[in-house]
């Protein structure tokens, strides 16, 4: 009966102890309190509404653990209702929980928390930090592309895919606004332009065959969290420099060569008249001589 009392009492004052063991030995009572290390580093991570909790296990956490994760909503802080999550009941060392359904309504804050168990020991729970899906998902760049229009840059965008419709609808609605950097690549000078955004979207006043690369990243009301897109370029229109260039190269060289031409042409005409005037300035010469002596006649036949 004594030792009735006393478990009891020991019940009572470790009501909050993860698991109790109570053992009579020798006519005694000996209790035995077993725990696990706790989680650590729970935290919460969301990119384009798609939420993942992580976490780490305690120190010396043996191999043979499991871990269990459950949630909480905002309206129920003070009701305690915790409730677990679909899919992650038995992860293991190293592994995530993929929240996003669990976290339906985005304009709500959540909590998670994580505990560590085996079949017969279990942890405390280690509770992460305040999560509201709308303002603490990071937005990602859109999908796009871009074509030169002739002094004009036409940029395409598209909503990036997701796996559930409803997040791509949730995404869908953040995007609110675009944030354009735009640069020439001849030089480097660079400019900053905000759209709201469409899906066509046009940037003017460029000059016509220049190349220009351009950055998209987009804000929402709630969300100022975004990462920018890689580097997208696009002639404005085809480069019309290059290929005068190529004209201009090209009547250089023909005119080249009809200058070459034509100095063959008078060389050769130069070497065949030196070539008459030797053959008949003998007969000249001749022609005078007999006349000097002859006092003069007719002109030397052929």
């Amino acid at each position: 009966m004594m030792g009735l009392w006393m478990l009891l009492l020991l019940h009572l004052h470790l009501g909050n102890a993860p698991w109790t063991e109570g053992v009579e030995e020798g006519g005694g009572l000996h209790v035995v309190c077993v725990s696990l290390p706790a989680p650590s580093n729970v935290s919460i991570s969301s990119f384009n509404m798609e939420h993942t909790l992580s976490f780490l296990p305690g120190p010396e956490t043996p191999s043979n653990t499991h871990f269990t994760v459950e949630i909480l909503k905002q309206l129920h802080l003070r009701k305690n209702l915790w409730r677990s999550v679909a899919g992650c009941s038995e992860l293991t060392a190293g592994q995530t929980c993929n929240l996003t359904r669990a976290f339906k309504d985005p304009l709500n804050q959540y909590r998670a928390r994580v505990q560590a168990f085996t079949p017969i020991q279990k942890s405390n729970w280690t509770v992460s930090g305040r999560f509201q899906p709308l303002s603490d998902t990071v937005l990602g760049p859109p999908d796009v592309s871009v074509s030169g229009c002739g002094n004009c840059l036409l940029l395409q965008l598209r909503v990036p895919t997701t796996r559930g419709l409803q997040q791509h609808q949730q995404l869908k609605d953040l995007y609110r606004q675009l944030v354009l950097h735009v640069q020439r690549t001849r030089d480097g000078a660079r400019f900053r332009l905000t759209l709201p955004y469409k899906e066509e979207n046009v940037i003017t006043y460029l000059q016509p065959g220049v190349e220009y690369c351009v950055t998209v990243s987009v804000t929402s009301l709630f969300n100022s969290n975004s990462v920018a897109s890689k580097p997208y370029c696009a002639f404005t229109s085809p480069p019309q420099a290059r290929s005068s260039l190529y004209v201009v190269f090209g009547l250089l060289a023909a005119f080249c060569a009809l200058g070459f031409l034509l100095i063959g042409l008078v060389v050769y005409s130069g070497q065949m008249s030196l070539e008459l005037l030797k053959r008949r300035l003998p007969r000249t010469l001749s022609y005078f001589l007999i006349q000097g002596q002859n006092g003069g006649s007719g002109p030397p036949g052929p």
